[in-house]
């Protein structure tokens, strides 16, 4: 009997998290929309203006970054829409992160002894003798397993999507799964809702811009060969020469 009980009492109190989780969701998405922010509701700017057209009724302004456009009617599915709008967040986060870590390495390597400051020649150094040294200093990170990473970002990552997915870690219940706050806004940025909302639309505007980077970062490395600060100098010493336009007309990846 006392079995049973515990077992009722377990499924209860999931059922009670899960509940305070929901409730922690509404409340965020009750945020999303102030009457005087101008990036959202039917009067937002549109992606081409006033030559936008009809926007489709499913785009009704209630979200951040929500311009209007959806050609293809990728977002007509409201459970559809949902998944894709939390892509598009997380992949702009790392794709901030990521822009970042392509260009810092390269902006300290005349103030730090970096070996390999070019990013996607920078990890090939932990096969390297000594191992991979952050910022070229062994006191820092110094890191010699490929193993030992791999197997530290597997823990490290599965038990990051674990709490975001469930809302919850230890000791913090009720969080949003994309925009959990609490203990991870300790600033308190988001504490006004609107200026919550206006963070909302900087930040997925600013991954945008980031993703295309990094895919511009991509398409340098192979056609160039350098990283992206290496190229950009070389485009402002002799910009009719080294630009896009010369590089595709001898498109030889290096």
């Amino acid at each position: 009997m006392s079995v049973a009980m515990m077992r009722k009492s377990s499924v209860v109190a999931k059922a009670s998290r899960k509940a305070v989780v929901v409730q922690a969701a509404k409340k965020t998405a009750k945020k999303v929309v102030t009457s005087d922010s101008l990036w959202y509701g039917p009067d937002r700017p549109q992606y081409l203006g006033a030559f936008s057209g009809d926007t489709p009724s499913y785009l009704t302004g209630e979200f951040p970054g929500d311009y209007g456009w959806d050609t293809a009617g990728f977002s007509a599915d409201p459970e559809t829409f949902s998944r894709y709008r939390t892509t598009e967040v997380i992949h702009a986060r790392w794709a901030m992160l990521g822009a970042l870590g392509c260009i810092v390495p390269e902006l300290l390597k005349d103030s730090f002894p970096i070996a390999e400051p070019v990013w996607f020649k920078a990890g090939s150094q932990i096969f390297a003798e000594g191992g991979l040294d952050y910022l070229g200093n062994e006191s820092l990170i110094h890191a010699q397993s490929i193993l030992a990473i791999l197997a530290f970002q597997v823990v490290v990552m599965s038990q990051a999507e674990s709490f975001r997915n469930a809302g919850e870690a230890p000791g913090v219940e009720g969080l949003d799964s994309l925009y959990p706050g609490g203990p991870f806004d300790p600033l308190s940025l988001a504490d006004d809702p609107e200026t919550f909302s206006e963070l909302k639309v900087k930040e997925i505007k600013n991954g945008r811009l980031a993703m295309f980077s990094m895919f511009g970062f991509y398409v340098q490395a192979i056609v160039t060969g350098k990283g992206p600060l290496e190229n950009l100098s070389e485009h402002l010493a002799d910009p009719g020469v080294n630009n896009a336009f010369a590089s595709a007309t001898k498109f030889t990846p290096q």
